[in-house]
């Protein structure tokens, strides 16, 4: 059933608010380490893929950060959260078939289940990471309150009590992502070294 020549060296699985920068966080780490060692991970790709198959939508609009999206988000939560329900790993099966780096860099982990399926599954490669930002940061990024998505589990599910392993502060006034991704991408590649 598996896709996969064999497990990962370590996991990174990213959590954080709507436009508090995860995907830049986790492409940043990407480009660092190349796609030889890293792949880049999205938990709401294989979602969206079979949300726009059941309901013949246009995925490459679902995968963009248009208001295409936007309007079938609320929706589409929904019915995810219906197919965890029945299967909390579901998603993240699908994700992680085929990858065959040794780092992989989970992307968007919205709930403690996405947690609970990596840590169970690579209990001693798994380590999270909270992307986080102000509001006023994330609005001047385009964000706005939506009810029904951001008072979402969706949205809030990672909030509070989980330990992430890193916090990286994506704000103007913080030290610079660099600095504070230092210490990651270091466990990064020893990671990856130990695997050769």
């Amino acid at each position: 059933m598996e896709d996969r020549v064999s497990g990962p060296r370590l996991v990174l699985v990213f959590s954080g608010k709507r436009k508090s920068g995860k995907d830049y966080v986790t492409d940043l780490i990407h480009n660092r380490l190349g796609s030889d060692v890293c792949c880049v991970l999205r938990l709401s790709g294989p979602l969206k893929q079979q949300y726009a198959d059941e309901h013949c939508l246009d995925l490459d609009q679902l995968l963009g950060p248009g208001l295409y999206k936007e309007r079938y988000r609320a929706d589409m939560i929904l019915w995810g959260e219906s197919r965890r329900r029945q299967d909390p790993g579901f998603f993240c099966r699908l994700a992680t078939r085929g990858a065959r780096q040794p780092v992989w860099v989970v992307s968007d982990a919205r709930r403690l289940s996405d947690l609970q399926w990596f840590w169970s599954e690579f209990p001693r490669q798994t380590q999270s990471v909270r992307v986080q930002s102000s509001e006023e940061t994330r609005k001047q990024r385009g964000w706005s309150f939506s009810a029904g998505v951001d008072d979402a589990e969706s949205e809030c599910g990672l909030d509070s009590g989980v330990d992430f392993d890193w916090i990286v502060t994506n704000e103007t006034d913080a030290p610079s992502l660099d600095e504070q991704l230092q210490p990651i991408l270091k466990l990064a590649e020893d990671a990856a070294s130990s695997s050769l």
